[in-house]
């Protein structure tokens, strides 16, 4: 890499994690001020068949960048009166098994509810749940702390926030976003798992999903995340991705006040959780202020950045289960600073 800049640097960066076997494929898009400086495909959506990644059209697993579509979602429904940040999560799902503490859907949206994480194998579940049923999960284990004292990382709020939305709406979860989100926001290429199954295109578009072994890639096991769609299991293209974080950049469909409440972390204990609503918010390897989300799950490695201050959108889509890569993204990443549009 020496003597590689900006550009060439990161175009060096990427197709080397292909060249050496890290990773499958990714994707890449990246705005400055809302223009394109680098969209590519690197490696292959399909080892077997040699299918190339397209940015634009190569549909992946967006793992947790999904919660930042929920924040938005949950943001809209406030803005609407349909339910509020600080009421309690059984003024909408009555019936979910009374707990020690109460908690609110801020609570949940921050992840500071109690509510705990995966255990064993939870994390690939293959189970056709609705969001409803899939609570049965964990729905009789106690809070790990009281709502507000601690913060736990976790999917399973992201189911309990978009169950109490289902209820509170009347509308299914995946139908709101579409309707109040991703078609407003012109997300064409973004889809709920059971849309896939239906929608042609999509099906035709999807990358395999892959997990890394010691000397190289195999299948990922089967999993099926319509359950937990607000928390994972949205799949999209890097171009989609992108155009979703420049979308919150520029503070579209939502009031300034919501965007502060979605982009703010939450405080715990005094101290910063780097966590908004739905949105990390945090900073980089560099120590740049950024908003957005990593993701990890079965089959995918994402990230998605939006870097305020420097009006930067960085979009990064991998086929493959945790692949260890993200300090050669942070060099990437780090590249794409020198680059101007």
């Amino acid at each position: 890499m020496e003597g590689l800049h900006g550009l060439e640097k990161a175009n060096a960066l990427f197709h080397n994690l292909v060249a050496e076997k890290k990773v499958p494929g990714l994707a890449v898009t990246t705005l400055d001020n809302g223009e394109r400086v680098l969209q590519k495909g690197y490696g292959f959506a399909d080892l077997e068949n040699r299918d190339k990644v397209d940015p634009k059209r190569t549909v992946f697993r967006i793992a947790s960048i999904s919660k930042c579509i929920t924040g938005l979602a949950l943001g809209k429904m406030v803005e609407d009166g349909i339910v509020g940040l600080d009421e309690s999560f059984y003024t909408y799902v009555p019936y979910y098994p009374k707990k020690k503490y109460d908690f609110t859907l801020r609570q949940l949206a921050s992840h500071t509810a109690g509510i705990r994480g995966y255990k064993g194998k939870e994390f690939a579940l293959n189970q056709a749940y609705s969001i409803k049923d899939s609570i049965a999960v964990f729905k009789n284990d106690p809070l790990l702390f009281e709502p507000g004292s601690d913060y736990l990382y976790n999917s399973f709020d992201f189911v309990l926030l978009s169950l109490a939305m289902q209820e509170a709406s009347g509308v299914p979860f995946q139908d709101y976003v579409k309707e109040n989100i991703l078609m407003p926001l012109g997300l064409k290429h973004t889809f709920s798992p059971n849309e896939m199954d239906i929608d042609s295109g999509a099906v035709e578009n999807k990358t395999q999903f892959y997990t890394k072994r010691a000397i190289c890639f195999t299948e990922a096991a089967e999993v099926n995340n319509a359950y937990k769609l607000a928390g994972g299991g949205y799949l999209s293209t890097c171009e989609d991705i992108a155009k979703l974080g420049q979308a919150i950049s520029d503070r579209q469909l939502l009031q300034k006040e919501t965007y502060n409440q979605l982009l703010t972390s939450q405080v715990v204990n005094g101290k910063p959780a780097y966590y908004g609503l739905g949105f990390q918010v945090s900073q980089d390897a560099k120590g740049r202020p950024f908003f957005g989300h990593v993701g990890n799950s079965v089959g995918a490695y994402t990230n998605l950045f939006v870097y305020p201050r420097e009006q930067k959108v960085i979009s990064i889509l991998i086929n493959c289960t945790d692949p260890k890569v993200q300090k050669e993204l942070d060099l990437a990443i780090d590249a794409v600073f020198e680059i101007r549009a």
